[in-house]
């Protein structure tokens, strides 16, 4: 028995080292990220003191003429933000068009289109980007933010019909066909029966397409040009030259993690509310 139990507890042990171990992983650079945004040093790791300016560099940038990288990085914010929010919104949009049209199909065809879709997510990015770049060359495009966009979009897209498919498959058929004999056009019936009821899925699938077009920098680094940085991009360029460098992207990063842990909680709320809702009225 003495011997069982001390298996026992040495596992114990061992997963929750390896459990710390990880979280160390996953969240230690998070923590040197967050330390650095408030570290007074321009120069490195080393403690200069706490402060804020970072944070109130990225508020009211004029306020800090002295630092001449911050222009460039609030550039690639703001082209960061906008590619982000463009992308999220047409990918969403289309995603769930083509998730509605893959559900209407039958078996047969359904489990090809989304075997099609799921090309896309498990191809490595950087045969996803190379092969974008030779499509713009052949197309005479000239790299710069729209090449961007486009690729962006294509990318987000799988990832919408991912999230989208799962609410369309436990959605009764028959409430589109109710609303259809209750005086509703296709497109009518679409947006007000299909739409609000897999609104979840939809808003998932945005969030993760945000989320990986804000993070994204294999396939931007090929489809960019010299126009167009994203913050990403900028920070690989400027690393070569630390005088362009300004730790404001520290304060940046934690701002994007700050706001990704609200929205996270938000719709866990949100989600846990809807299922009370539901469950109460069942019963």
């Amino acid at each position: 028995m003495k011997k069982h139990s001390l298996i026992r507890t040495g596992l114990k042990i061992t997963g929750l080292l390896l459990t710390v171990l990880t979280f160390m992983i996953i969240y230690l650079p998070i923590l040197i990220i967050l330390v650095m945004s408030i570290n007074d040093s321009t120069r490195g790791f080393g403690w200069e003191g706490f402060t804020l300016k970072w944070y109130m560099a990225l508020i009211v940038p004029s306020a800090y003429p002295e630092m001449t990288a911050l222009p460039n990085l609030i550039a690639a914010i703001i082209d960061t933000l906008s590619v982000a929010v463009l992308s999220t919104i047409i990918a969403t949009i289309l995603g769930t068009l083509f998730a509605i049209g893959i559900n209407a199909m039958n078996k047969k065809r359904r489990v090809r289109m989304v075997v099609m879709n799921n090309i896309p997510i498990v191809n490595p990015d950087i045969v996803t980007g190379i092969s974008l770049l030779i499509i713009f060359s052949l197309l005479s495009f000239s790299l710069s933010f729209y090449t961007v966009l486009i690729a962006h979009i294509f990318f987000s897209i799988p990832y919408v019909v991912l999230s989208v498919l799962p609410k369309l498959k436990k959605l009764d058929p028959n409430m589109y066909e109710a609303g259809l004999d209750l005086g509703c056009s296709r497109a009518s019936g679409i947006w007000k029966v299909i739409i609000p009821n897999i609104s979840t899925g939809i808003l998932a699938g945005a969030l993760l397409a945000f989320t990986m077009s804000i993070d994204d920098f294999v396939i931007t680094y090929f489809t960019s040009g010299d126009e167009y940085l994203n913050v990403s991009t900028w920070l690989y360029t400027v690393l070569k030259h630390p005088r362009h460098f300004t730790p404001a992207v520290y304060a940046y990063n934690v701002i994007i993690f700050v706001i990704t842990i609200i929205i996270i909680i938000f719709i866990n709320n949100v989600r846990e509310r809807k299922e009370k809702i539901t469950h109460e009225k069942t019963i």
